[in-house]
């Protein structure tokens, strides 16, 4: 289980999932194991997915953000986001209304 903390690093899509898995390892059921079978099986079939960190020739970091107040003309409502690179990678990204 320990391994599969360190997937959540790239794969944040099965964070709850090995959060749920991993408070159970001092006493583990049959549910719990079922439960890693089917992790493992989701990680075999996705393994293209998840965040992949090349080796360029800068590391610099760059943010950007976007914001329109109360753009919405149906309800008012604000949307914004933002984008992190580093280096030529996606690290994070939001984007909320």
């Amino acid at each position: 289980m320990g391994a599969l903390q360190y997937l959540t690093l790239t794969h944040p899509d099965i964070c709850f999932a090995i959060n749920r898995v991993c408070q159970f390892m001092h006493a583990p059921t049959d549910s719990h194991w079922a439960a890693v079978k089917r992790i493992l099986r989701y990680l075999k079939s996705t393994t293209s997915y998840g965040f992949h960190i090349t080796r360029g020739s800068f590391f610099a970091l760059h943010g950007f953000t976007d914001a329109n107040w109360a753009g919405s003309i149906d309800d008012r409502k604000s949307t914004g986001g933002y984008l992190v690179f580093f280096g030529q990678t996606s690290i994070s990204l939001k984007s909320s209304k």
